[in-house]
């Protein structure tokens, strides 16, 4: 999925209006210059009177003889025009167009080697700071993710259990986009899970996903707004983004209060996710029988026959790094 519709739209407005600004700065650049220089502004103007010239000769089927001698006269007309330039103190650089990205030109897209179209570079970064805005972890993520993990304060089976969640964590990012999986991060405070989760976040907007971070707390209260509100289209925006972002992640399961309709909530988001094939992941320090409790056995069904369970043990990592 990555961008919404809304969103490239919004990135390719933004390409048309530096076109447009570059194109007016172009403009009043030559214009200076053909200010103070008025024989090359001549020359311009012979040679736009030559192509009109040639392309009425072609239309007519002219003979060889005539191209021939308007070939000839462009030639010298270019010899003259190196020669202004170079007796003016400029270069072909002076009439350049302007451009914020001359890879693309201001447009977006590139082409490979190929001729395939692509995005540029400019345009990706424009996608990554969206879907980052969009994640609403950015600042978290500089200091969670796989570069800052450490094995350091565990030991023994706890140790066993940080590794292989740390695998399967890495496999869920490299398989993201041809197997369709969710993950529960079981445990208690401070052992990872969260860390976990960003993680993953980071891997994945970094190559161009995107990822809706929320607490649980958060998360059903947008829900319930959402549930409450009067405004359709303000209902439909916020399912749009909770059911059709790549990945979402739902931290601390089990600190909202709980009530009927976050349980039905939970289920209804879960299961419309799971039938879009939407990966979602969830943080939670409940154990199954606590999951069963709170939010019913079809939510628990749900989990268990859709979700991997990585349960992680320990010290509180938090309190120790302090």
């Amino acid at each position: 999925m990555a961008l919404t519709n809304e969103q490239y739209d919004s990135i390719m407005r933004e390409y048309d209006a530096i076109r447009n600004r570059n194109a007016r700065i172009t403009e009043e650049k030559q214009k200076k210059i053909y200010a103070k220089f008025p024989e090359l502004a001549e020359w311009e103007n012979k040679a736009v009177s030559l192509k009109i010239k040639k392309a009425m000769l072609l239309m007519e089927g002219a003979n060889p003889s005539k191209l021939e001698e308007l070939e000839d006269e462009a030639t010298m007309l270019l010899v003259n025009r190196v020669a202004l330039i170079e007796s003016s103190g400029l270069s072909e650089e002076d009439f350049e167009p302007v451009y914020d990205c001359k890879d693309c030109k201001d447009t977006g897209y590139v082409y490979d080697s190929e001729g395939n179209r692509k995005k540029c570079h400019c345009f990706r970064e424009r996608e990554i700071e969206i879907l980052y805005n969009q994640s609403g972890i950015r600042s978290l993520l500089k200091k969670e993710n796989f570069s800052k993990l450490t094995y350091d304060f565990h030991s023994g089976e706890d140790l066993n259990k940080l590794r292989t969640a740390v695998e399967v964590c890495k496999k869920f990012i490299v398989n993201f986009d041809e197997e369709y999986s969710n993950l529960v991060l079981c445990g208690t405070v401070g052992t990872g899970k969260s860390f976990l989760s960003c993680c993953i976040a980071h891997d994945l907007l970094e190559s161009y996903h995107s990822v809706i971070y929320l607490s649980s707390i958060a998360l059903f209260d947008i829900l319930a707004k959402k549930q409450f509100s009067s405004d359709f289209e303000e209902r439909e925006e916020s399912n749009k983004n909770l059911y059709e972002c790549d990945l979402l992640i739902i931290d601390d399961l089990g600190t909202e209060l709980t009530n009927s309709f976050v349980a039905s909530a939970l289920f209804g988001l879960i299961n419309e996710r799971h039938l879009r094939r939407k990966s979602t992941i969830i943080s939670t320090n409940l154990d199954l029988p606590d999951i069963r409790e709170k939010y019913s056995d079809r939510v628990l069904s749900r989990l268990t026959g859709s979700y991997t369970f990585l349960n992680l043990t320990g010290r509180d990592m938090r309190t120790l790094v302090k």
